[in-house]
């Protein structure tokens, strides 16, 4: 979870100020919809090889 954070936080947040803490649950909303459709970079983010090792055992 901390790499997925690490990910939204460089690409949607990177010296962002919200003016409420609705508008940034909005952003933070639409920024995980966007990194869903990228299967490519979740996958570079989640899928180590000691993650889906002991997910499998």
């Amino acid at each position: 979870m901390e790499n997925i954070w690490g990910k939204l936080r460089e690409k949607s947040f990177h010296n962002r100020v919200f003016d409420s803490l609705d508008t940034l649950e909005n952003h933070l909303e639409a920024a995980m919809r966007d990194l869903e459709k990228n299967r490519e970079c979740v996958h570079s983010i989640v899928a180590w090889p000691w993650i889906i090792n002991s997910l499998m055992k």
